[in-house]
């Protein structure tokens, strides 16, 4: 699972959630669904953290960070 990509354990994270708030499902099904989205979830995580570190990395002017915001920030504070 670890070289999943985001989007694809997003998806499965997003079905997951479904699925459980249906409540269609057993207490053992509903336990192994639990643990599968907590891992989806730190994989998730876990791909954002390393995203940042590399915008960080790209946004490193002269040893300084420069922080910019994305376009979408600018959008959502109109």
């Amino acid at each position: 699972m670890s070289k999943e990509k985001f989007e694809e354990a997003l998806e499965k994270l997003e079905e997951i959630v479904r699925r459980m708030e249906a409540g269609e499902m057993s207490l053992e099904e509903s336990l192994k669904a639990f643990e599968e989205g907590i891992k989806l979830s730190r994989l998730c995580a876990k791909k954002l953290d390393e995203a940042d570190r590399r915008v960080a990395l790209l946004l490193r002017q002269e040893g300084e960070l420069v922080t910019k915001p994305f376009a979408g920030d600018e959008l959502e504070s109109e």
